[in-house]
């Protein structure tokens, strides 16, 4: 049974640009639940004592957004697999009864999860069956090799201007990679590696509004990239990106960041409140007009 009262919220510093109250909100209304999910401000120095008090005023738990997601790791009583593997929390509950604080990351299943069923077409993606090029080596980069690896894509690559920070991604998941080739390449070499693509996923900021086009994703170049390859945008501001929209005018599936952003945010709204929000292809519609 949901709570009385739902009560949540995302915890950032600057958080007003965060789109997770209207998505909880409007899951609230939807499912009829009697809450309210808001965006806190809280300065670095301030993320424990904003926790606690959180806590004690009957909150379900929190989601966190920069700067808070490693910081939070040393509040938390307990953290999930994915969390420890990644370094960060991007979501806690609360344990009423014993006042436990458990992290997790639910960017990873949001991932994966968005690009299972975004493409119904296609009866779904077999990760198993595709190499991936991977674009950017930051914390978003994480969540999807650490999803790739767990869905045994056969090959990945991870190509960012900075050669050495793919390098290093690269090393860190070393361990992880029994079942996947992985390999770090600097950005000159990105159209060699699209020919043996299945799947591209832009996890950088390249393409967002405000970002000069000639910097963005206009700079990758598709023509090496094989027909049928699906092309995975995770910004969603705008919700076609230049990326995306020429990969769709070449013929290929696309995938826009929208549906990550909700697909890691139904995890935590069932584990607060209980229940589970249906998600289907057309969600992301159902949502973006609230964006």
């Amino acid at each position: 049974m949901p709570p009385l009262f739902c009560k949540a919220a995302v915890l950032g510093y600057p958080v007003k640009h965060s789109k997770s109250p209207l998505i909880h909100n409007f899951w609230m209304k939807k499912y009829g639940l009697d809450g309210a999910y808001q965006a806190i401000e809280t300065p670095p120095g301030t993320l424990g004592r904003t926790i606690e008090n959180l806590r004690d005023q009957g909150y379900q738990g929190v989601n966190l957004t920069i700067p808070h997601k490693e910081d939070v790791m040393g509040l938390c009583t307990d953290i999930d697999p994915a969390a420890q593997a990644l370094g960060a929390v991007n979501m806690l509950v609360f344990d009423e009864a014993t006042q436990n604080i458990k992290g997790y990351n639910t960017d990873v299943v949001g991932f994966v999860d968005n690009i299972k069923i975004a493409l119904p077409e296609n009866k779904g993606f077999d990760f198993t069956k595709h190499n991936a090029v991977v674009l950017g080596a930051g914390g978003a980069a994480r969540a999807v090799l650490y999803g790739l690896l767990q869905e045994k894509t056969p090959h990945i690559t991870i190509v960012n201007r900075t050669f050495e920070k793919a390098q290093i991604l690269t090393e860190q998941f070393s361990s992880l990679s029994k079942d996947t080739i992985l390999t770090a390449a600097p950005w000159a070499s990105l159209p060699g590696y699209l020919e043996q693509a299945g799947l591209l996923v832009n996890s950088t900021s390249l393409g967002m509004n405000g970002m000069d086009k000639m910097d963005g994703s206009s700079a990758v170049d598709l023509s090496s990239l094989p027909v049928g390859a699906v092309v995975n945008d995770l910004v969603y501001a705008p919700l076609m990106t230049d990326l995306l929209t020429r990969a769709r005018t070449k013929g290929h599936p696309v995938i826009t960041g929208i549906g990550m952003l909700l697909h890691q945010a139904a995890p935590a709204f069932e584990r607060w409140f209980g229940v589970k929000p249906e998600l289907t292809p057309n969600s992301a519609h159902e949502i973006t007009g609230l964006l």
